[in-house]
């Protein structure tokens, strides 16, 4: 059977350029190689290309006079040439546009405005919101850079300290800022947790950011998984999947959607981000027992998100609608 090439494009600050070996982590096979299809994001001619959470479209001119109206015009025919320069060609029902932010409040109608404007360009447009072309789950992806033949590994690294959160000192909205005062409580309690990430504020006294999740989650019974957004039944983010590669049972505080794609008992749901989540977490913690009567949900979890899951199992499912 003939090899698919995927390239990719997006507006993450970490993929811009593109990196060659996106997601090759998350492939058994060398060279992002998954069933028929290979991820190569900067494929001069590739067979189908993502646009992953990708925002550079060109804007609209308004018409405010004829002389700012003709600058506007030459500014948005480069922005077109520049846009289809990297779309290399491919056909619009070969190119995939997935969004990956949460519909919080404060963005939400920006991101419904990328959808619009993705429509002249892909013939696939989704996100994780009920304002999407086709609302969906988000394909997983992880954060952990360990080879994928390791996460494959059936048995859990040694654990040795009870609970873990990596998170950051973003507050630019109110669910941000929720998040960072529920941190608050927990590092003014007698919890024994280890925080980690970056740009977190002094009083934090995290352990600083870190490069590879798996050393702050894997020796760690308990993992804190808070996602950003949890008032739908399509969000679900990596936190999620990071925390169950690593073998953590999370503590996990998110929409419903997780309810639908992961095995019962292989995570816990965190209540609240206050003082009744603070004791739950208390108690949780306080043994191991939880994790022990969880270990075989969450082995059963890490190869849901593994194949099934997987976002290159989820683009190699569309490359067999061409077939």
């Amino acid at each position: 059977m003939t090899k698919k090439i995927v390239g990719m494009i997006s507006s993450y600050t970490g993929l811009t350029p593109s990196p060659v070996d996106w997601l090759w982590q998350q492939t058994p096979h060398p060279f992002g190689m998954w069933d028929r299809i290979q991820m190569l994001a900067n494929a001069e001619k590739p067979d189908f290309l993502l646009l992953y959470n990708f925002n550079s479209f060109p804007e609209t001119p308004q018409n405010v006079n004829w002389l700012n109206a003709q600058r506007k015009q030459k500014c948005n025919d480069e922005e077109i040439r520049s846009l289809h320069s990297k779309l290399r060609g491919i056909p619009k029902e070969r190119t995939i546009f997935l969004m990956r932010e949460p519909p919080l409040e404060e963005i939400v109608q920006k991101n419904i405005d990328f959808y619009e404007k993705a429509k002249p360009y892909c013939g696939y447009i989704s996100g994780p919101d009920d304002f999407a072309p086709i609302p969906d789950y988000m394909p997983a992806i992880w954060y952990l850079t360990n080879p994928f033949h390791d996460l494959a590994k059936q048995h859990s690294p040694e654990k040795v300290k009870p609970c873990s959160w990596i998170t950051s000192g973003i507050s630019r909205t109110v669910n941000h800022r929720k998040r960072l005062d529920f941190l608050r409580l927990l590092r003014s309690s007698d919890l024994d947790v280890d925080f980690y990430g970056r740009d977190l504020p002094n009083w934090a006294n995290s352990k600083g950011a870190i490069g590879n999740k798996w050393y702050g989650m894997a020796p760690y019974y308990y993992n804190l998984s808070i996602e950003n957004y949890a008032d739908n039944n399509w969000y679900v983010s990596e936190k999620l999947w990071d925390s169950l590669l690593s073998w953590c049972l999370p503590i996990y505080y998110g929409g419903s959607a997780a309810d639908k794609l992961l095995p019962p008992g292989s995570y816990l749901r965190l209540p609240s981000l206050d003082e009744k989540g603070l004791n739950y977490i208390r108690e949780v913690t306080a043994t191991p027992d939880a994790w022990y009567e969880a270990k075989d949900a969450i082995a059963e979890a890490r190869q849901i998100i593994l194949h099934k899951l997987n976002l290159m199992e989820w683009v190699s499912n569309f490359s067999k609608n061409f077939l």
